[in-house]
């Protein structure tokens, strides 16, 4: 698609890919937050949670930065997740925007 668009037409495309190609996933899938014992809905959600093993986070965004990077590792431990991608789509080759996170 290029360059330009919002993140919501990115998450659109992707998970029309994804949903051709039979992987499961959920797009905005809740996340809730556990603070002090209580289960909490503060209205995270991650924008694109695949088989409940990797959650992907959309940008369209002039440049990644930290702050972009600790959000996706917050979202990780949250949802007791250990892998994570990190999509920018504001780039020229697509690869200068995609980081993949480990916890």
């Amino acid at each position: 698609m290029g360059p330009g668009l919002l993140e919501s037409a990115y998450a659109q495309c992707l998970a029309h890919e994804l949903s051709e190609a039979g992987i499961p996933f959920e797009l905005e899938r809740p996340v809730p937050v556990s603070y002090k014992g209580k289960r909490l809905d503060c209205g995270f959600r991650a924008d694109i949670m695949v088989d409940d093993s990797l959650i992907v986070e959309l940008k369209s965004v002039q440049e990644l930065l930290p702050i972009h990077e600790a959000q996706l590792l917050t979202y990780m431990r949250l949802a007791e997740v250990r892998i994570g991608l990190l999509m920018n789509f504001n780039v020229r080759m697509f690869k200068d925007g995609l980081k993949r996170m480990v916890l």
